[in-house]
């Protein structure tokens, strides 16, 4: 099957060219991301292959049926970039790898912790500069301290399994408990009361509907001042001014990012060279104790491996007519 793969970086390419060895379709890589100027290049091709800042709103999507696209195959589990209601209308699929690598995200989480507690990212920019001073690095130790996590799914659950080495107590929420959580004895509760238990908070939620900002200005008030919020999930799980306002009072002691809300246009681009526009993401970066990272949690060759390898399967699927089980439908929206 002929694919338009979008947001197509030379690492994208470095592992679905080896994959696709077993699959043999016709792979089409444009590096530009999808949306309503780039959607054009898909005219023509039955499937396109696309990232999470590849936008699929029904504009979009309209113009793939048109050029005869059938297929939009996902290479994230995050789906929340796309109108599933248009695209049930227009009879395309849509598909996903829902599980890559959890361990991924949950040891960047850890490594975000760890850095932003101890300051390591500043003491290796003093250390660089011959400072070897040790102000402004003091830390805690994790060992005792109590750490919320918000989504006990795949990756929730490998962040429990490794705070659990470190000796924290830990608290959830979810909708549904995960009974391998409870037998690692995280305690599940309402979401103010973990919130207002917490030390550290790390989010690991779906963003939709019900949880976008679901970290908003009255949330952060029922947090304890100081608190540490990590985000590897969706950057619009967190309204970002009110929490540059936490900041800025200390009830947000520290914050680390591997996702921002506006991070489309921005994340996995070099703009070294050029001034960014965005002044809710240049103020975050002047704050000392905040942390950002480009979207990479995922990005380890064992993830980026398992995401090639079950993206063509998905298209394979899908060219035979079957399902590879990974569909993503209306039922989502529901759930």
């Amino acid at each position: 099957m002929r694919v338009a793969v979008f947001s197509a970086k030379s690492y994208v390419r470095e592992f679905l060219d080896p994959a696709n060895a077993e699959f043999g379709h016709e792979l089409v890589y444009f590096e530009p991301s999808l949306d309503c100027a780039t959607v054009p290049l898909a005219a023509g091709f039955p499937a396109v292959c696309v990232f999470v800042n590849d936008r699929l709103d029904r504009a979009v999507l309209e113009r793939l049926a048109e050029g005869g696209t059938r297929l939009v195959a996902l290479r994230s589990a995050g789906f929340n970039n796309v109108d599933l209601v248009a695209a049930a209308e227009l009879g395309i699929t849509i598909t996903r790898v829902p599980a890559y690598s959890p361990y991924a995200i949950a040891e960047h989480t850890v490594g975000l912790i760890l850095a932003l507690n101890r300051g390591i990212h500043r003491a290796f920019a003093r250390v660089r500069d011959r400072n070897f001073a040790l102000g402004g690095l003091l830390g805690f130790d994790l060992h005792g301290r109590t750490v919320g996590i918000v989504g006990t799914g795949a990756i929730g659950s490998a962040l429990a399994r490794i705070l659990t080495g470190f000796g924290c107590n830990l608290l959830a929420y979810d909708k549904h408990e995960n009974p391998d959580c409870v037998l690692a004895g995280v305690k599940y509760m309402e979401l103010n009361e973990l919130f207002a238990a917490s030390d550290i908070i790390s989010l690991h939620c779906p963003l939709t509907p019900e949880t976008f900002h679901l970290i908003d200005a009255e949330a952060l008030e029922q947090m304890k001042p100081g608190v540490m919020l990590i985000n590897t999930s969706r950057g619009a799980l967190i309204d970002t001014q009110a929490v540059i306002d936490a900041l800025k009072n200390g009830r947000v002691g520290y914050l680390g990012l591997d996702v921002y809300e506006e991070e489309a246009g921005l994340f996995s681009e070099d703009l070294s060279d050029e001034i960014v526009l965005d002044d809710v993401l240049m103020r975050l970066l002047t704050f000392p104790n905040v942390i950002v990272t480009a979207h990479q949690a995922y990005f380890t060759s064992d993830a980026l491996r398992t995401i090639a390898e079950v993206t063509l399967a998905n298209v394979s699927a899908f060219e035979r007519s079957e399902k590879s089980g990974n569909e993503v439908g209306l039922e989502r929206i529901r759930s």
